[in-house]
């Protein structure tokens, strides 16, 4: 059997070494157009900040590396420009002599992967303008900046990559402007838990323009870049890092005649089989499903394409191996915060039309009076009832925001998200405890007390942009039950300070016939004081997240807020 490769990285490279593990005897050719076979994609901004000092650090595998270890051929500068399905062979271009020769093949993998979107802006190219997709464009980038000292530094995009690399270009001593489109950053996470990361980079010094669109770049008299900025003031740059996403390449796929679906991405089924018999594709050039919905989704991420490329491996090997679909689960370091989702969060449930309640809570990763604790914003994603497929309390997504232990508590809700568990569940499961690491109650276990609260109909919650709209009905009546110091802070306008802990001896200030709407720092006080008035003939709700949870959501950017608040439904 002779099996070709398009592409290495992460799926080609692993599909790879799995057909070698699996048949002995196959000729395996991978075709790789870049100068590098296998490397850490991931890692390329911190390159460029300096966290990774040694260029062959980010190489995981070189060619002779795979030749000595697997007998595979693996030939860097080479690219495949056509396949020809009926004669089994593609057409490929060495991009070092020019060379063009035909190779045939019994099975074709296609893990192309994606290519940077480059808008067909005026003055795109800029040589002070660069992407960052490969280890080719790394080097660039980090030769620019020794070379030319840059000063100021504009990135466009608010993804994974414009975000790591806005921060290692401030670790680098760059100033930093980032531009979005959106209204918030990293796309995971919906907009009240996007604020953290906003107050993240305006601390630590990164310019923040939300909602723009950059609309051309110019030569300035001083020899920097001018990013021209739709309806605002341009901004100067020494270098601009192009970030506004990717998209699928998908060049072969047409060239083949296989069919394609969103963004042109590459449809396969659950065995990573093509339209076209003997082809399979992986990686981020293919569409997928998602593992909540079903629908057909794009998930460009190296573990879902690892994964697929291992699922090709087997069935191009005989096996009967499914590639089950995936849930995104991501992380993002940004300065000192982690910032992690998995599963849907409100705008893809929306979307789905998925039916969703969400508890927002704030623990400490580990025990407190252990030094070193960080605090964590969990907001988690349920069914409130069962309901097609889903089960009553299922885990649907979950977003944390926080300093440490974010890592730890995600992948355990994105193992919920994957088994289809439900609140109940998280509440029973056992996790290992000492006080450096946890607490007797660990975050996962508090969210799923938090939804079963809700799910038991223990406690009502109202949210941060339901505020504006219960303060204009008569009905309702706020009580801030923190401390009197912590409301000097910071309170809702309009609201009476009752501490919790004077509630019982202070009844007689609460208005009968009102619906109580209860605030304090992180929503355990209030709920604590829900059930103490509720238990006395008192309507109560409470402000999920807490006061904190409020402040973040409205005070970066209120314009915006009211804005996603209105498209999702949600009266402010």
């Amino acid at each position: 059997m002779k099996v070709v490769i398009v592409g290495g990285v992460a799926g080609g490279a692993t599909a790879a070494a799995r057909i070698r593990r699996l048949d002995e005897k196959a000729e395996i050719i991978i075709f790789e157009q870049s100068g590098y076979i296998s490397y850490a994609n991931c890692g390329l901004p911190y390159f460029i900040g300096g966290e990774i000092t040694e260029p062959t650090a980010l190489t995981l595998q070189t060619p002779q590396q795979f030749f000595n270890r697997y007998r595979i051929q693996a030939r860097v500068h080479h690219k495949v420009t056509v396949v020809n399905t009926k004669q089994k062979t593609v057409t490929v271009v060495n991009l070092r002599t020019n060379e063009t020769f035909e190779e045939s093949y019994d099975k074709l993998l296609l893990s192309p992967g994606s290519k940077p979107i480059v808008p067909p802006l005026p003055g795109k190219d800029n040589p002070r303008i660069f992407t960052l997709r490969n280890v080719e464009d790394t080097f660039a980038i980090d030769g620019f900046i020794k070379e030319n000292r840059p000063k100021r530094a504009v990135v466009i995009g608010g993804g994974f990559i414009g975000l790591e690399t806005a921060e290692n270009l401030k670790r680098r001593g760059v100033s930093v402007s980032l531009i979005e489109l959106l209204p918030q950053v990293f796309v995971p996470f919906d907009y009240d838990m996007a604020s953290f990361v906003h107050d993240t980079l305006k601390r630590n010094g990164i310019k923040l323009i939300l909602g723009a669109g950059v609309s051309g770049f110019a030569e300035a008299a001083d020899g920097s870049t001018e990013v021209q900025i739709s309806g605002k003031e341009p901004l100067y740059a020494d270098l601009v890092i192009l970030a506004v996403g990717v998209a699928p390449d998908n060049a072969l796929a047409e060239s083949a005649g296989l069919k394609t679906g969103i963004k042109g991405a590459i449809q396969v089924n659950e065995k990573m089989e093509t339209s076209v018999p003997d082809i399979y594709a992986v990686g981020d050039a293919a569409e997928i499903r998602s593992l909540i919905t079903g629908d057909p989704a794009l998930v460009p991420l190296a573990g879902p394409a690892n994964k697929q490329g291992r699922i090709a491996a087997d069935n191009i090997c005989g096996g009967n191996s499914t590639f089950k679909g995936a849930q995104g689960s991501s992380i993002l370091k940004l300065f000192e915060m982690t910032f992690a989702a998995t599963g849907l969060n409100e705008t893809a449930a929306r979307s789905a039309g998925i039916e969703f309640d969400k508890t927002v809570t704030f623990s400490p990763s580990h025990a407190t009076y252990y030094p070193g604790a960080g605090n964590m914003t969990v907001k988690v994603l349920f069914s409130p009832k069962a309901s097609g497929h889903f089960k009553k309390g299922q885990i649907l997504g979950a977003q944390i925001a926080g300093t440490a232990g974010v890592d730890k508590r995600i992948d355990v809700l994105a193992a919920a998200v994957r088994c289809g568990a439900t609140a109940g569940d998280l509440t029973d499961w056992e996790f290992a405890y000492a006080p450096p690491y946890s607490s007797a109650k660990d975050p996962v276990n508090i969210a799923g007390y938090v939804m079963t609260n809700v799910l038991d109909g223990a406690v009502r919650q109202f949210h941060w942009y339901d505020v504006a709209r219960l303060k204009k009905e008569s009905d309702s009546f706020f009580i801030d039950v923190r401390t009197p110091a912590e409301y000097a802070s910071g309170h809702i306008e309009g609201s009476l300070n009752i501490p919790v802990d004077s509630l019982r001896e202070r009844l007689d200030e609460i208005p009968k016939g009102k619906d109580l709407c209860l605030i304090c720092q992180s929503a355990l006080r209030s709920y604590i004081a829900c059930r103490i008035l509720s238990s006395l003939g008192w309507n109560c709700s409470h402000l999920s997240g807490g006061y904190r949870f409020y402040k973040s959501a409205t005070e970066g950017n209120a314009e915006h807020a009211a804005r996603l608040c209105g498209e999702c439904g949600a009266p402010l």
